[in-house]
């Protein structure tokens, strides 16, 4: 009996991983991926629409769950890293990746630090945004540096924990507001709202470091199949969380402007709604709200920071043919050399505004990398001599990835539109 207990605890969970263990790196992909620009797209839709769309959320959820599993899975099955695989489908993707992660890097290093700044401005006014903004770069490259992942994953964890707590606190305040508002959660489309809704189920703690979260599992010791169930109950976890912070912002939209004439635009939008909160509720929930707002600026940021250089230096180490351990890719030149990128040369584009047709590439190619890490998933996941046996929830995940792509392609479509 003795030996049947621990056959059973080694098969439904790794030896030496605790049950709490299993919840960072998605959580931290999920948070990364949760910007500023997601807290303006749930309130504007709590606003404009009141709680027509938290079907929208959920579905975002779940398909980003499918998308970090994935991901996840893809890397503990094949024993290689998404840049491999990519490599595997030709030199076209590897490319593709090495110029899109250049010219994202110079444009987000200063988008990001711009939201955390707009942020800290407005509860620090003494200094002005470009030092703010500087001041967050710098921060970022000290703490990610060094190459310790614990240390990274451990500000992360406090930061993810204070933007949770104010702002589903703050949403929580605002419940007893809601009043006749409950009536609009019905699940609908309104009309002329098709691309909207979509945008928030794309929306939803989606980016570039999604194809981060292979080298974080490696970080904390996840290899091979035996881990698949962590991997799974880790994204679950984190979309999760992701979800409620949504409807959080959804529920503040809905509560305190449903119906009114007030208007949220732009990540300056985010400081103006929490002077609303501030005088519809009490002072105190304006800087409860303003430390979540830049609590997830930041969080988007230092995940950048320490996570798309591991893809950075991965690029360089495949073109190269290098033999650097996957251990070690935290302490390259190639990824130093990115977070230097991601921290100095923006610094410019704070000083000269940013470029209209950087912006235009930038746009061209962030539309179409969604698209492009589902299609290259389903691709390899099902791909036999790569991943062996086909894994009996793929067929799940198949459909998952099927329906991401569509979303994402119809998403880049109108985002190509937009900007030609």
């Amino acid at each position: 009996m003795k030996e049947e207990r621990q056959l059973h605890t080694t098969l439904d969970q790794p030896a030496g991983v605790k049950k709490t263990s299993i919840i960072g790196p998605g959580l931290i992909v999920a948070a990364t991926g949760v910007g500023a620009g997601d807290l303006v797209a749930a309130l504007v839709a709590g606003t404009n629409y009141g709680l027509v769309f938290l079907w929208a959320i959920m579905i975002g959820a779940i398909l980003k769950f499918v998308l970090n599993e994935g991901v996840g899975r893809w890397h503990l099955i094949s024993g290689k890293t998404i840049l491999e695989g990519w490599h595997l489908m030709g030199k076209w993707a590897t490319g593709y990746f090495g110029v899109y992660s250049v010219i994202w890097g110079f444009v987000y290093g200063a988008a990001g630090t711009a939201s955390c700044a707009l942020a800290a401005s407005a509860l620090f006014p003494q200094l002005s945004l470009t030092a703010w903004a500087i001041i967050h770069g710098i921060l970022g490259l000290v703490l990610v540096w060094s190459g310790q992942y614990k240390r990274f994953e451990h500000v992360m964890n406090i930061l993810i924990g204070i933007m949770f707590i104010t702002v589903v606190g703050a949403a929580i305040l605002v419940l007893p507001q809601l009043g006749d508002v409950m009536g609009t959660a019905v699940p609908a489309l309104p009309k002329g709202s098709l691309i909207y809704a979509l945008g928030l189920i794309g929306g939803v703690g989606g980016s570039l470091t999604m194809a981060s979260y292979g080298y974080w599992l490696e970080e904390n010791k996840w290899k091979g199949s035996s881990f698949l169930s962590a991997v799974r109950y880790d994204s679950a976890v984190a979309y999760f969380v992701t979800a409620l912070f949504t409807i959080s912002l959804l529920v503040l939209g809905a509560g305190l402007l449903f119906g009114t004439d007030v208007t949220i635009s732009g990540e300056k939008g985010l400081v103006d709604f929490a002077g609303i909160l501030g005088n519809e509720l009490h002072p105190a929930v304006r800087y409860l709200f303003l430390v979540g707002f830049w609590a997830a600026s930041f969080t988007s940021v230092l995940g950048v920071w320490n996570g798309v250089p591991y893809l950075f230096a991965d690029f360089i180490r495949t073109v190269r043919h290098q033999r650097i351990p996957n251990e070690e890719l935290s302490k390259s030149k190639a990824y130093r050399f990115y977070v230097l990128w991601l921290t100095f040369p923006p610094m410019l584009l704070h000083i000269i505004g940013k470029p209209v047709a950087l912006i235009i590439a930038y746009g061209a190619l962030g539309a179409i990398f969604m698209p492009f890490l589902a299609i290259t998933l389903l691709y390899l996941l099902n791909k036999k001599k790569y991943v062996g046996a086909i894994d009996r929830g793929q067929k799940w995940s198949n459909v998952g990835l099927a329906v991401s792509i569509l979303l994402f392609i119809v998403l880049a479509v109108n985002e190509l539109m937009n900007l030609f």
